[in-house]
């Protein structure tokens, strides 16, 4: 068996607020590439509920954190149909995701 690593080195202030966060990925050539936000999920099969962290810098623009909130958002529609195969769950995905681009006046 194969294994590889993706991790995320994250620098804290002194109240523990994320102030710098870089991340490496070895097979896809990616090494301390610097981020201002992260979202991390993981499925937990025992407690069938998801587990996450997220993080974002001091640094992170409220205006960015829009943006990627609303490209999560139309990730989560894209891999919604790739995993069920459907389409009308998945559109209506894609469309929370432009009424939240349209609320949080990303998009007019």
């Amino acid at each position: 068996m194969r294994k590889t690593q993706i991790t995320i080195d994250v620098e804290l202030d002194e109240n523990h607020i994320p102030e710098n966060i870089t991340w490496n990925a070895q097979d896809g050539g990616v090494e301390k590439e610097e981020t201002k936000a992260t979202m991390i999920s993981v499925w937990d099969d025992k407690a069938m509920e998801a587990l996450r962290i997220d993080l974002w810098t001091k640094e992170m623009p409220v205006d960015q954190m829009k943006m990627f909130i609303h490209q999560i958002l139309v990730s989560l529609g894209n891999t919604y149909q790739r995993a069920t195969g459907e389409e009308d769950v998945a559109q209506w995905l894609e469309q929370i995701a432009e009424e939240f681009a349209v609320k949080s006046a990303i998009k007019m």
